[in-house]
Order: C-alpha cells, then structure tokens, then sequence
C-alpha cells in the first residue's frame, strides 16, 4: 500500500510556474479569485513575496 506524499505530478508544474511567474501558478491552481489578486499585488510589491504566497496556495490545497 503506497503512502500519499501530498504532492501530486501537476504540483510539480505548478511549483516551477510559480518560481517563474508567481500569479500564473496560484492561477492554475484556484482560478480567478482572492488569491490571484493578492498575488498580483504582493507580486508587484516584491518577487519573493509573490513566490512566497504562490507557494503556501499550491502546497496547502
């Protein structure tokens, strides 16, 4: 019986998205919302934050 890591393959992709552009990654993952908008801003306010915040959204859905 295989245990669940928690992280799926599309994850994965995900992940590099939201290195590369943070915003299109927490797109993928939940769509037009709260979330995407508050990327954007922490986004324009620093890089790292926008990656930062992309990455919680991916890992704790």
């Amino acid at each position: 019986m295989a245990v669940a890591s928690g992280v799926e393959g599309t994850d994965v992709f995900k992940i590099i998205l939201s290195i590369l552009l943070p915003p299109v990654g927490v797109f993928f993952e939940v769509g037009i919302g709260l979330h995407f908008w508050l990327n954007i801003v922490l986004t324009l306010f620093g890089y790292i934050p926008g990656i930062v915040h992309a990455l919680y959204v991916i890992l704790t859905r």
